[in-house]
């Protein structure tokens, strides 16, 4: 299987060079040929099996150009117990008849980023070794609070990389910015960026757009690469999950074969839910792909109505992760859903650049609607959901899959469609504490209390424990402090790697 570029100006490339490269030279963002279905013999093959053994059989479709002795060497260096508190390493908790929870924070960072984040590392220095690549590897992230972490974690002391973090100063939780700015490792280096994330994203971008740059980086034996969901390494074992749930309700007879479900998924930048549309391409009978958003609702007008317009106030709310209004990922969709029409995608990508908006045409905007359904959730109605399902089901959410959860209710409320569903947990309710305790307990007992000791608060209340990365950060010394202007990130970068121009 070969990867063409959705700007389509760029020849194919192998998965390793897709890998690698993170991002097409043209500015667009690498595909698939064409989307494999699973036979019926690998369904049968994976029901029942470890998460692991689920990882390896839908990689192998797309990583032809990997032996599976390197997949299954990445796949178990990623999902271990030494990484994952969880062996499951992405449970499902029934909710009730219809609902389903798939947790995807049992990683070392409580965000369902490591789902993806613990196993990139892994590919990328495969993908590096198989195609010879001997410059080192400098991994350019910007992060709306969880990939930062989770690309830190995964890619801390790696040989051969260095990793760069770019994240909005004012716009993560504390917890989040703590695990970033106390983040070890010899390779590693974090900045805030004066700004929202779509400016630290458009940063980013701009670096990897810039033909002098790449030039100055390759004096110095460097290359560039992103953990970013641009990259196809990071959006596809997100594919995995969903197929492993599928196959989970299947396997303990909590469905039928062949039977549709539908997936809810909290998104900003639209990567989670693209993995969902892939896994119903690759097979797993999907009903609806349900988009739940916030008050930064872009994605909730575009599913509507065709019209993508970031041209809108930039609201800060209690799921930072979801505060996007440039969702990089829906540049595939489009791909994908006008039959690879780079042209179109093109120039839709282009008037988005110039004009801050563009729309599809009608057939585009049918065929979506046939797929997607969405709706956005304010904060109150976030904290609302928080609490009900904390008092009606025994169930502590996160701001994010309280998002989810209240879209979701939208949804059955609007159609009456009762087909069970599967809503993707993005975080731990503790990486949200404060928001989360504000939701369920009364404000007399959070009052004076910093973000940290109200995570000991709402632990103790909820008999929840407080998961091993997020314990304690109050204690870890802060190790990171550069801030960045937007206009000087790439000199930033520079700065770190040593190279004066």
């Amino acid at each position: 299987m070969r990867y063409i570029s959705s700007r389509g100006k760029h020849s194919p490339v192998s998965a390793a060079e897709a890998i690698k490269m993170g991002i097409s030279p043209d500015g667009g963002l690498f595909v698939p040929e064409y989307i494999p279905e699973i036979s019926a013999s690998v369904w049968m093959q994976i029901e029942g099996r470890t998460y692991q053994e689920k990882t390896g059989a839908v990689l192998a479709y797309y990583l032809q150009d990997f032996s599976p002795a390197e997949i299954k060497k990445c796949v178990m260096g990623a999902y271990n117990t030494s990484s994952f508190d969880d062996e499951r390493i992405a449970p499902l908790v029934k909710i009730n008849d219809r609902i389903y929870i798939q947790e995807l924070w049992h990683g070392p960072t409580s965000a369902f980023k490591d789902m993806a984040l613990q196993l990139l590392p892994h590919l990328l220095v495969a993908s590096a070794e198989k195609t010879g690549e001997q410059n080192e590897i400098v991994i350019l992230v910007a992060t709306s609070g969880d990939t930062g972490k989770a690309a830190l974690e995964g890619f801390k002391d790696v040989a051969g990389v260095k990793i760069i973090v770019f994240y909005p100063q004012d716009g993560v939780s504390e917890v989040q910015k703590r695990q970033m700015i106390t983040q070890t490792g010899g390779n590693v280096f974090v900045a805030a960026v004066e700004g929202n994330f779509d400016d630290a994203q458009n940063g980013v971008k701009k670096i990897f757009a810039d033909q002098s740059f790449i030039d100055i980086l390759a004096e110095y034996r460097m290359k560039m690469s992103s953990a970013n969901s641009i990259n196809w390494g990071r959006l596809l074992p997100q594919i995995v999950y969903y197929v492993s749930a599928y196959s989970d309700l299947q396997a303990s007879g909590q469905i039928k074969r062949g039977e549709a479900i539908n997936i809810v998924v909290p998104t900003g930048n639209f990567g989670n839910i693209l993995a969902a549309y892939y896994a119903g391409q690759m097979g797993v009978p999907i009903n609806r792909l349900i988009c739940a958003s916030n008050t930064n609702n872009v994605l909730t007008e575009f599913i509507r109505t065709g019209v993508y317009n970031r041209n809108r106030e930039f609201a800060k709310t209690l799921s930072p992760s979801m505060d996007i209004l440039i969702s990089s990922n829906l540049e595939r969709l489009l791909f994908e859903i006008t039959d690879h029409n780079a042209a179109a995608v093109s120039a839709w990508m282009e008037q988005l650049k110039t004009t801050g908006q563009y729309q599809v045409d009608r057939a585009c905007l049918d065929k979506i609607g046939s797929l997607f359904w969405s709706d956005f959730a304010s904060d109150q109605e976030t904290q609302h959901t928080i609490r009900t399902t904390w008092e009606e089901d025994g169930y502590l959410l996160d701001t994010h899959t309280a998002v989810a959860r209240n879209v979701y209710d939208k949804y059955a409320a609007s159609t009456g469609d009762s087909t069970k569903t599967i809503i993707a947990s993005t975080a731990s309710p503790f990486k949200f504490g404060k928001s989360v305790a504000q939701a369920i307990l009364k404000p007399e007992l959070l009052e004076g209390q910093d973000e940290f000791a109200v995570l000991k608060t709402l632990s103790e209340a909820t008999k929840r424990p407080i998961p091993a990365g997020i314990r304690d950060l109050d204690k870890r010394h802060i190790l990171h402090k550069a801030v960045s202007s937007k206009e000087t990130m790439g000199e930033t970068v520079l700065d770190y790697l040593g190279i004066n121009q």
